[in-house]
């Protein structure tokens, strides 16, 4: 379950009775949309329904009965998501939107780059400010992913962007090998790999193009700054050595 303070409440009149329950806002977005597969218990404040949420009031079994058919809280609380509305205060709705917009910051910085330097990564001081001088705002009844797309086509006239990949080779020494390799392997997709004669371990991994730099700092604090790394170009440039 989630703490009290993290849920909105939705509301369901029907048959002349109001049912409320307590669920987690993007959780209820995704569960009206039809979209939501994970589990409800971990995403509502209250294994219960209401009359009056904010008094704690329970509406009567007969009411339930006859408006979903059963008592239970699990069968009724989707239902009460999907045919009802869901309620926010001014200051839900205002710290829904800073958290998706430090989500959808976040998100672009992680795959974006700027085309005009190289493909170097966006520093995400750089994506807000650009996103400040737009139209654009963050929609915090809607899912960041599916705002990415608009918040791109408003930062393109503002700055040079494009989300893209980086392959990047990594060797490390044979001295760091044995732990570094099993973690370094963890932050993309592994495309090849080779240990070396000398016990040094050569791998080459794919990922969001923005996170050059988290990639390098972690390579660096796990090594001590012994690894050599290097930007492959094209496909007849991954092979390992």
């Amino acid at each position: 379950m989630i703490p009290l303070d993290e849920a909105v409440t939705a509301r369901l009149e029907s048959h002349g009775e109001r049912f409320e329950v307590l669920v987690d806002p993007d959780a209820a977005l995704a569960i009206k949309r039809g979209e939501f597969d994970g589990d409800l218990e971990d995403v509502i404040a209250a294994e219960d329904v209401f009359e009056n949420a904010s008094r704690g009031d329970r509406p009567a079994e007969t009411a339930l009965e006859e408006v979903f058919g059963t008592t239970d809280p699990l069968e009724i609380i989707p239902e009460v998501i999907e045919r009802g509305e869901i309620q926010i205060t001014a200051e839900q709705r205002r710290e829904m939107q800073e958290q998706k917009h430090k989500n959808l910051i976040n998100r672009i910085t992680r795959n974006a780059v700027n085309p005009q330097m190289d493909n170097a990564p966006h520093p995400p001081e750089r994506i807000e400010s650009a996103l400040e001088e737009t139209d654009f705002r963050v929609d915090p009844m809607e899912p960041v992913e599916t705002q990415v797309d608009d918040a791109l086509e408003a930062l393109r006239p503002v700055i040079p962007i494009r989300f893209d990949e980086v392959t990047i080779a990594v060797q490390v020494p044979a001295d760091y090998a044995g732990s570094a390799q099993s973690k370094i392997r963890q932050f993309g997709d592994l495309e090849r790999e080779e240990w070396q004669n000398d016990g040094s371990w050569v791998g080459v991994l794919t990922f969001p193009a923005g996170m050059q730099n988290e990639f390098y700092d972690h390579v660096n604090e796990i090594t001590s700054g012994a690894a050599e790394t290097r930007i492959i170009k094209d496909e007849d440039d991954l092979k390992t050595r």
